[in-house]
């Protein structure tokens, strides 16, 4: 191992825990560079997930000192994540993700058009525990995904917390961060099991990744809705180009 592979873990760390909690997708800047310093695909992918809990325990702190908490709700709705998520850590060992990549660049385009509306659609009377029921069972093939690939899971979490539970972004970050802080630990689990954790290098990534996520929870509630879909739309255009030209 390079000396200067730490610190420029730390310092990619500071960019993706950022990106992450404001938006999505800052796991495509710090798994290419795991990748890039000699580890495998599995290996990096599990020792993102190093750096992904530590940044979500920091931005659920930080909401929470700014006065935006439910734990109720963001509770529900990380459990029913976790058993796709085991799932997915447990199918990403072996199977390649090139078809969920593909998937993904579907959903993109659907995020970004549905994050981008100005307000979630008007409500349907006598509809909402419908919206409710859909939000819960989205949420266990977001936690699939999520155990599988990590890299843009929020671009699948954001809308369905945004559109099925109209809640407004600044909220809807709240949750996410609980939900992928929660699901992380047994897809966390699963990887450490497998021998497919590098830990010093995550706890390197995570001192950057946490960092940084301090910074989008006082961005994300200062400047609200308008900051997190600016951040939102740069990251589903910087993330469509990377599944494009690989």
């Amino acid at each position: 191992m390079e000396p200067w592979y730490l610190p420029l873990l730390s310092f990619v760390g500071v960019a993706a825990g950022f990106i992450n909690v404001m938006a999505a997708g800052g796991s495509l800047i710090s798994m290419p560079v795991l990748i890039f310093l000699g580890l495998e695909p599995a290996m990096a992918n599990g020792t993102n997930r190093v750096a992904i809990l530590v940044q979500n325990i920091t931005a659920v702190s930080g909401f929470r000192a700014k006065g935006y908490s439910d734990a109720r709700l963001s509770l529900s709705l990380t459990l029913c994540t976790i058993p796709g998520a085991i799932a997915g850590a447990l199918a990403a060992v072996a199977i390649d993700p090139a078809l969920f990549k593909r998937i993904l660049g579907v959903v993109l385009v659907l995020a970004v058009l549905l994050i981008l509306r100005r307000n979630p659609p008007a409500a349907i009377p006598g509809e909402g525990r419908r919206r409710t029921l859909l939000a819960y069972l989205a949420m266990a093939g977001a936690g699939f995904y999520g155990g599988f690939l990590q890299g843009g899971v929020g671009f699948l979490i954001m809308p369905i917390l945004y559109v099925l539970l109209r809640l407004d972004l600044v909220r809807v970050n709240m949750h996410k961060v609980f939900i992928i802080g929660g699901y992380t630990i047994p897809a966390l689990l699963v990887f450490a099991a497998q021998g497919k954790v590098w830990w010093l290098g995550g706890f390197a990534l995570a001192i950057g990744n946490a960092a940084g996520a301090w910074i989008g929870t006082h961005v994300t509630v200062t400047h609200g809705e308008r900051a997190i879909r600016a951040v939102f739309t740069l990251a589903v255009i910087a993330m469509g180009i990377r599944l494009l030209f690989g």
